[in-house]
C-alpha cells in the first residue's frame, strides 16, 4: 500500500475536508453501513447504467487489492449494485472498499462481512445484468468528480475524494489542521475560564 494512502487513514475526513475547503465531499448521504469502518485508498471507478451491476463484477475482477471501488449509480435507490454474495467476492479479492452512489441489499449480510461499504442505503431490489458499463474512466460520484487513482478517504462523517495531483499538498495541510484542532482541544478541555476566553475570541471576529 502507498505510504501516503497509510497516513490518510490516520487522519480524520473533517480535516481532509477542511484542507481541500470542502469541495471534494460526497453528498453526505453517502454513508458507512457501520459507523466504525474507514477506509483509505486510490480509485477503481465504475460507471453503471441503473439497474445493471455486470460493471461492478468485472471491477471487482480487474481492481488490485487495496483499490476503492468508487461507483456512479446514478443516484438510484432501487435497485442494488450488490449484495452479501458480490461484496464477500470483493473481500476475499482483497479490494480496499465500495463506495457508491446508490444502494445495496443484504445489509446484515454485509456487515457480518465486515467489509467497508459507503452507500446511501438499502433495499431489496436486485440489478440485471444487461452487461454495460464503464471501467477506470472519470466519473461523478455523490457529486464529485472522481478519476482513477484519486485517493478516496472515509469514515463515520462521510466521503472526501482527494485528487492525485493534490495528495501531498492536501495531505500536509491536512495534518496541520489536525494538530491545530489538537492543541486547541488540550488548552480548553474542561477549562472553563479558558472555554469562555475560546468562545469570546471567535464571537468577535
Amino acid at each position: 500500500m502507498d505510504q501516503i494512502i497509510d497516513q490518510f487513514r490516520s487522519i480524520p475526513t473533517t480535516c481532509i475536508s477542511d484542507a481541500l475547503d470542502g469541495l471534494n465531499n460526497l453528498h453526505p448521504s453517502i454513508k458507512p453501513l457501520k459507523e466504525e469502518y474507514v477506509l483509505s485508498g486510490r480509485a477503481f471507478t465504475v460507471k453503471m447504467p441503473v439497474g445493471d451491476n455486470v460493471a461492478v463484477l468485472k471491477a471487482i475482477r480487474t481492481a488490485k487489492p487495496g483499490d476503492i471501488l468508487v461507483i456512479d449509480a446514478k443516484g438510484d435507490e432501487y435497485r442494488a449494485i450488490a449484495g452479501d454474495f458480490v461484496v464477500g467476492m470483493a473481500k476475499t479479492l482483497e479490494i480496499g472498499g465500495i463506495v457508491v452512489d446508490g444502494v445495496i441489499r443484504d445489509s446484515k449480510g454485509i456487515k457480518e462481512l465486515d467489509f467497508p461499504v459507503f452507500c446511501k442505503g438499502t433495499t431489496v431490489a436486485a440489478s440485471g445484468k444487461a452487461g454495460v458499463g464503464e471501467l477506470n474512466v472519470p466519473i461523478s460520484c455523490g457529486g464529485v468528480s472522481v478519476k482513477p487513482g484519486d485517493i478516496i478517504v472515509g469514515d463515520a462523517d462521510g466521503v472526501v475524494v482527494v485528487p492525485m495531483e493534490l495528495e501531498e499538498a492536501t495531505l500536509k495541510k491536512a495534518k496541520e489542521k489536525l494538530l491545530k484542532d489538537q492543541q486547541r482541544e488540550s488548552s480548553i478541555s474542561g477549562d472553563k475560564e479558558a472555554t469562555i476566553k475560546y468562545l469570546d475570541s471567535m464571537i468577535s471576529k
